[in-house]
């Protein structure tokens, strides 16, 4: 056995026993024969593709086939999301403190946040032009950048968005890696269609209020909830309708944005928690953090309870008279 074959069998581990047994060493033929002369090591995109297909076939095994389509699904919801906050957050960061305030601003701007939000966008122009890989770079480049805006700004000594506003764009951007590789195009312009509507509310926001608004003030703790509602409304309506058409990927969806919708929904939670309900101050900062530390564990943490459930739930029994056959279907009408 050389070295090659030997570490192509230990990325078959991530396939199910039973599959490795019947098709493994096809699979690994496959990949001998496609390989180059010379080579040892399998190549990155052969790893991507036996771990992608591993985890396909045991989330095909537990009964939890829907999952990756429902993660592309939340991820399109997720993406909309994210891209239409950044929208609203880029209009209010053109509404800087006036000095006498004493409320500091990053010249032009109220914050460096503007740098962060005007990389969302682009993913968002991106995503219509070049959908697939460059769209994750892109998403991946606006993650990273709303992560360092807080050392930065440190660094700096100059204002940045709250962490309550960075923390479920984080989130949102996660999920959103998991975008469809050739979306059709309505998919594809929903983004900028998202943006669009969403500067232009911003913009209304701006013009209806005679004083400072900004993250600063309430306008980020009331737009934050409202986004978390219209996100799960959307998600729970679309689950409802595919699921009356045998389509469980809606469920899934809606397991994986609980996280972004919970780190949306941090503010008044952590108000309740905090005993701070309608017109009261707001929460304290370690109620804050609490809240958000308690949804970022919870929120993952149903995925995988889903689909254990899920696997017992389908696990066959013994049949007997009147059990139905897993394989075919069947009702059995005497003990075998």
């Amino acid at each position: 056995m050389t070295d090659l074959e030997r570490r192509y069998l230990r990325l078959l581990l991530a396939y199910p026993a039973d599959y490795r047994r019947t098709r493994g060493a096809e699979i690994v033929g496959t990949y001998l024969d496609l390989a180059g002369p010379g080579r040892r090591w399998p190549s990155p995109a052969d790893a991507a593709d036996l771990l992608r297909g591993g985890l396909r076939q045991r989330l095909r095994a537990a009964g939890a086939a829907g999952l990756i389509p429902g993660v592309r699904l939340a991820a399109v919801l997720a993406f909309l999301t994210a891209t239409a906050l950044a929208a609203v957050w880029s209009v209010l960061e053109l509404d800087p403190p006036m000095a006498e305030w004493g409320v500091p601003s990053a010249g032009p701007f109220v914050s460096l946040g503007i740098g962060v939000w005007a990389a969302w966008l682009l993913a968002a122009a991106v995503h219509v032009l070049v959908p697939g890989p460059w769209t994750r770079r892109a998403v991946t480049l606006a993650l990273l950048l709303t992560v360092a805006v807080v050392p930065v700004a440190a660094l700096a000594g100059l204002p940045r968005p709250p962490l309550f506003v960075l923390l479920p764009q984080v989130g949102l951007g996660l999920v959103a890696l998991g975008l469809p590789e050739r979306p059709p195009m309505p998919v594809r312009a929903a983004p900028l269609l998202a943006v669009a509507a969403a500067g232009l509310a911003g913009v209304n926001l701006l013009a209806s209020y005679d004083f400072y608004i900004s993250y600063y003030g309430r306008t980020a703790s009331q737009i934050l909830p409202g986004a978390a509602v219209v996100l799960l409304v959307v998600v729970v309506l679309l689950g409802t309708g595919l699921a009356l058409r045998a389509d469980h990927r809606g469920g899934w969806a809606l397991l994986v944005l609980l996280t972004p919708v919970g780190l949306l929904s941090v503010h008044p939670l952590a108000g309740a928690v905090d005993g701070n309900l309608r017109g009261a101050p707001t929460p304290g900062w370690a109620a804050l953090a609490a809240t958000a530390v308690v949804v970022g564990l919870a929120g993952p943490a149903l995925l995988p309870l889903a689909i254990a459930l899920r696997k017992r739930v389908r696990a066959p029994g013994p049949v007997g008279i009147g059990a139905r056959c897993p394989t075919c279907g069947r009702t059995a009408e005497r003990v075998p």
